[in-house]
């Protein structure tokens, strides 16, 4: 299907932050170390923006999102959420780079006065687009291997496979040679690979000595096996494999963007996940454009990006979806790939169909799948979970032929606590006994409230010092 015999309804975008500072990862756990974006990690995420703007947003591209607000960003239409779990702030701020080159500052960006006074916002009109941060302590989607007891044990298993330990032996001189150029690194060994090429990659960009001195081939040797290491590790042959967790717990934010872009009534027109690299890996394995596409199973540039394209068919039907991938600034354009085993556009149902069945849709189902009662929010869940546990043995229900038996004995315990009270107020006596006088008759009001009361606090405590009084609050 081309460009024009279709009109794109709105746009799913996954795009990887800017270049950074060096980036520390822990192995067997991932647990990240902090990093800060550079001005060339900005500059790279503006002219994606900007390129997406020019595809996008350009009334005269035949990709022109149709209904979208193409000057003044409008809320409503666009949905941004940026992981700010693993690399500090360099993903929010890759994001804000993004927008800025995807809606620029613009001078219509102001406000009139009720005296007449036409405000523009700073900058030239600087367009302030909101960006929801998701955080590892309370919010999964982004970050869905983080605290997971059985990603790290696949992670293990990975280290020790004939494959893994196969491609450590074929490379041996590669890491025997590797250690001059590491600052004296000790830990050179394919399981910290990725680190290892971070260092190497990050000095490479920023150390004109270091470049000078690496070898040529060396920093794509590196690249490759950093490569075979992450895909190992973020992706599962099994489609609801532990490896593929990255993706499967930003399944559920997609296919709403999916849902919302897909319904007339509802404005949105791009739904913008700002990720690291890993998440690129499981996509790329769960759609099956790996198989079709081999080139994919690399590890991405810096501000690489997918855009699920989803388009209406001009002959109708229902809308469909197009994968296209542009790995970074070094790509001047986007390629469109094959996925699900197919050839060219699938059916937004297809996707949906095929992905939802293995979707971790909610915190408490990362928590089952992680075998986490403590992080992320599991902690509150797995109290949540005891009380209603709790609860549940309390008001478990009863028998008939107990509820039977129960009610003949609360119906006589009642009784005779009410005979009791009768007894008190005199109304009723034991034994013979004499007719009241006319004069007891006639006492004052006050004797008779104080025998009320007295009564009345004897039927109170008749009932709420009775182990009866355990029954009825279980029931109720």
């Amino acid at each position: 299907m081309s460009n024009t015999d279709s009109t794109v309804l709105g746009v799913i975008f996954l795009i990887r932050h800017g270049d950074r500072q060096g980036f520390y990862q822990d192995p067997t756990n991932y647990n990240p170390a902090n990093t800060v974006i550079t001005p060339l990690g900005l500059r790279e995420e503006f002219i994606t923006g900007d390129y997406f703007r020019n595809v996008y947003l350009n009334e005269s591209s035949p990709s022109f999102i149709k209904g979208i607000n193409n000057t003044i960003a409008d809320p409503n239409q666009i949905t941004v959420v940026a992981d700010a779990a693993g690399e500090g702030g360099v993903i929010m701020n890759s994001a804000e780079a993004l927008l800025q080159g995807l809606f620029p500052p613009d001078s219509d960006y102001s406000t009139t006065l009720a005296n007449g006074t036409t405000i523009e916002a700073p900058l030239g009109g600087y367009q302030y687009i909101e960006i929801e941060s998701a955080l590892a302590e309370n919010d999964v989607s982004l970050e869905g291997w983080t605290s997971c007891a059985p990603f790290d044990t696949a992670t293990a298993e990975f280290y020790q496979s004939a494959e893994f330990n196969q491609t450590a032996q074929e490379n041996s001189d590669f890491f025997n040679n590797l250690p001059q150029y590491l600052d004296g690194r000790s830990d050179v060994n394919l399981e910290n690979m990725w680190n290892i090429f971070d260092y190497m990659n990050v000095n490479f960009i920023h150390n004109a000595t270091f470049q000078s001195r690496l070898p040529p081939t060396m920093l794509a040797q590196a690249r490759t096996l950093a490569a075979f290491h992450e895909y190992g590790v973020f992706t599962s042959p099994q489609l609801d494999g532990i490896g593929n967790i990255g993706f499967r717990t930003m399944l559920p934010g997609i296919f709403e963007g999916l849902s919302s872009i897909t319904n007339s009534s509802d404005p949105l027109k791009i739904y913008y996940n700002a990720i690291a690299y890993k998440s690129f890996f499981t996509l790329f394995r769960m759609t099956g454009a790996v198989d079709q596409s081999p080139q994919l199973t690399g590890l991405v540039n810096y501000a690489a990006s997918v855009a699920i394209e989803v388009r209406q068919p001009s002959s109708g039907g229902e809308p469909v979806l197009r994968l296209q991938f542009k790995n970074g600034t070094q790509d001047d354009a986007q390629t469109t790939f094959n996925w699900f085993n197919t050839t060219g556009d699938i059916t937004v149902s297809a996707f949906t169909n095929f992905l939802a069945p293995v979707a971790i849709n909610s915190t408490a189902d990362w928590c089952k799948v992680c075998s986490n009662t403590e992080d992320r929010g599991c902690g509150a869940i797995a109290a949540a979970a005891s009380q209603a546990a709790i609860a549940d043995r309390v008001h478990q229900r009863i028998s008939p032929v107990g509820a039977g038996f129960l009610g003949a004995g609360l119906t006589l315990f009642v009784a005779l606590c009410m005979l009791g009270a009768l007894f008190s107020l005199r109304v009723l006596t034991a034994g013979k006994g004499k007719r009241q006088s006319r004069h007891s008759q006639t006492r004052s009001s006050r004797s008779s409230d104080v025998r009320s009361l007295r009564s009345a606090w004897f039927a109170w405590k008749c009932l709420i010092t009775s182990p009866v009084s355990d029954i009825i609050v279980q029931l109720y």
